[in-house]
């Protein structure tokens, strides 16, 4: 049985979504899955002020726990086309492992959100990829076996990089139905692969 982590950060609530729906397509393989997300650095005045959902049920990771994992799925929201300083500062924490290779041949993934349909998505999967290359590991994307990221009819999110969704330039659209096949779909491919490589 594979042990994967779900890691995040979420200043909205867009990226907390996607991680329950990737949380649920390991779920579904049989996997031990746990949902975490990255320390706040934000001051809490100020997030406060700019509306941030601080009342989110995932408890904070460490830095330490992460190679208890066989796969680790990272999920952000975009920021100028790369991950957040939260998520960065987190992974910057993490030289310790990867001086050791703990993390070496671990199954590793991405996810994100963007405001808009061109808001960075791709490059901000890259951001979190280049990261998980560097510590090792093998990834797994969000193959077009997932049909619904090339629908034409609707604005929809996901990447053969990994799942993705759109939340608006106010914030008020929520991940969609297809966006959430994309990350449960992710989630299962990528718990599968850790069981092939781990079991």
């Amino acid at each position: 049985m594979a042990k994967v982590l779900v890691l995040y950060y979420s200043s909205y609530g867009h990226v907390e979504t996607l991680a329950q729906a990737i949380a649920e397509g390991a779920l579904s393989t049989g996997a031990q899955v746990d949902v975490k997300r990255v320390p706040e650095t934000v001051p809490e005045a100020i997030a406060r002020s700019a509306h941030f959902k601080l009342d989110q049920a995932a408890p904070v990771a460490t830095v330490a726990e992460l190679e208890i994992y066989d796969a680790i799925v990272v999920g952000t929201g975009t920021r100028f086309g790369r991950m957040s300083s939260q998520m960065a500062a987190f992974l910057d924490q993490a030289g310790g492992l990867w001086a050791r290779g703990a993390m070496n041949g671990k199954v590793g993934a991405a996810f994100t959100s963007s405001a808009t349909q061109h808001g960075g998505q791709e490059t901000t999967l890259f951001s979190i990829i280049t990261n998980l290359l560097h510590f090792g590991m093998t990834i797994v994307g969000l193959p077009y076996s997932h049909a619904g990221q090339m629908s034409v009819d609707e604005i929809v999110g996901g990447a053969p990089y990994g799942a993705t969704t759109v939340a608006g330039g106010d914030g008020s659209r929520q991940p969609t139905a297809i966006d959430l096949a994309g990350a449960r779909h992710q989630g299962e491919l990528v718990a599968r692969t850790a069981a092939k490589l781990h079991g």
